[in-house]
């Protein structure tokens, strides 16, 4: 086959991009707190030292596979969904508890709950499916 012959790619559905930034928005966040911990941990508390640069690190981490899994959905990668899911129904409790913390908070977590339903809801999307699993015949 020739780059002539190829077909070509098949769209990618609006649902599947707000799923894949809001993903990697949330991922980007997890990375930059994880690493504002690292930074931090070195010119804060000297007896907290260690204990938060591993929490950094682990967020650091934590922040990485968001950001992987919404590279996948652009590259209309299955695996990527699952992950992604996962870190958007995470926001919801972490939502709550914002919200239970009052003020500025509150105002706060409406804005991660209502993130993480946007990208859920984006994200099991009918045209996002179809696009990811194909469609079955019957």
């Amino acid at each position: 086959m020739t780059a002539e012959t190829t077909a070509p790619a098949p769209a990618r559905p609006t649902p599947l991009l707000v799923g894949a930034a809001i993903t990697a928005l949330e991922g980007a966040a997890l990375a930059g707190w994880g690493l504002y911990d690292l930074v931090a941990g070195f010119f804060g508390d000297s007896a907290a030292l260690g204990r938060t640069e591993m929490g950094g690190a682990v967020l650091l981490l934590m922040g990485l596979f968001p950001l992987l899994a919404g590279r996948a959905l652009l590259r209309a990668r299955r695996w990527g969904r699952t992950p992604a899911l996962l870190t958007n129904s995470i926001c919801l409790p972490v939502a709550y508890y914002m919200w239970q913390a009052g003020g500025v908070s509150a105002a706060a977590g409406v804005v991660v709950a209502l993130l993480g339903l946007t990208g859920i809801v984006a994200l099991l999307n009918p045209k996002v499916t179809a696009l990811l699993y194909g469609t079955t015949a019957g």
